[in-house]
């Protein structure tokens, strides 16, 4: 099979189509015939030699796919309700840049009514971050305010969307009045340009003063302090990226005085249990509003698989609003 490989860590040019053998389906997985493979930014991190591939996962960079079953594990696949020549989307640990992956049945969901392969391949990854991060670890509820750092990335027009969907009130950050006008029509708010206002006071205006309920924050670095004070009583900050530094200093009386909670995590080294029962949380609670039209995938541009290096390039200049995809096809 033809297979996107990092063939160096460096710049996006290191990343070149290979011949790979057919990976092979084991106990509680399949084997997808891929379609189209979605670009996230630990993709680029691998490239550059900054996050290392778990232990037993592919070298292949790339994690989600949607595509068709080709085969697996019988038994798996009927107790998930899924059988072969299904469409899937799936959530990798690797293997996802190539036409050929195998994944947890577990980890896989069905493609919603509605959607090809392109959107479907847009949606494992930021999905399964966002609900882990947003809704399990930071606890958002109806009724509360999320504040999103950088609204326009996959992430953030995920978190916009999910959680104003399920009853939120969300403040989004972005780096252009463009980019804050895009984060509006996604349904937020409120829309803050980081480079023309401080968001710290823009935040105190917007709720009279009472803060934020949860940050979702992708900068980390100096960052951390000025949330920390957007943050209301028993507020909670969810770190998930450090593209500002893995360094922070930060008032610890407020973290007192406010019953504050920090917390963050990584996706991909967890365990495929853990990732199964995000997996069935999104079937069960954000599927149906996938199927509704309540949330849509975002997708700035599709590549041909062949032009993955541009696919990198473009998301490492962040002009891009969404998601970048590969195309199989």
């Amino acid at each position: 099979m033809q297979a996107v490989e990092i063939t160096a860590f460096g710049a996006p040019d290191v990343l070149r189509l290979g011949e790979r053998p057919m990976p092979v389906a084991g106990a509680a997985e399949l084997l997808i015939r891929v379609s189209a493979s979605g670009v996230n930014r630990p993709d680029v991190l691998q490239r550059t030699g900054n996050y290392p591939v778990p232990p037993g996962a592919s070298d292949i960079p790339g994690l989600e796919v949607a595509g068709v079953i080709e085969s697996g594990d019988a038994v798996a696949m009927s107790a998930a309700g899924l059988k072969v020549g299904d469409r899937v989307c799936a959530l990798v640990a690797g293997g996802g840049y190539a036409q050929w992956c195998v994944a947890p049945v577990g980890q896989c969901l069905p493609v919603p009514d509605g959607l090809d392969d392109i959107a479907a391949a847009s949606l494992p990854e930021t999905f399964f971050t966002v609900w882990s991060n947003v809704f399990d670890r930071g606890r958002l509820q109806a009724g509360e305010t999320l504040l999103v750092q950088g609204g326009t990335s996959g992430i953030g027009v995920t978190a916009i969307q999910m959680a104003k969907a399920l009853g939120a009130r969300v403040i989004a950050t972005a780096g252009s009045d463009d980019k804050c006008a895009a984060c509006l029509k996604l349904g937020a708010d409120h829309a803050i340009n980081y480079k023309t206002q401080d968001f710290v006071a823009a935040v105190a205006e917007l709720t009279a003063g009472q803060g934020v309920n949860v940050v979702l924050d992708m900068v980390a670095g100096d960052y951390v302090a000025r949330e920390i004070e957007c943050l209301a009583e028993d507020g909670r900050l969810v770190i998930i990226a450090v593209q500002g530094g893995v360094k922070a200093g930060f008032n610890a009386g407020l973290v007192l005085r406010r019953r504050l909670t920090i917390t963050g995590s990584t996706l991909r080294p967890r365990p495929v249990a853990f990732k199964a029962a995000i997996a069935a949380s999104l079937r069960a609670r954000v599927w149906p509003l996938l199927q509704s039209g309540s949330i849509q995938p975002v997708v700035h541009r599709v590549f041909p698989a062949s032009e993955a290096a541009l696919a990198h390039t473009l998301m490492e200049s962040n002009q891009h609003i969404g998601k970048l995809v590969l195309s199989w096809a």
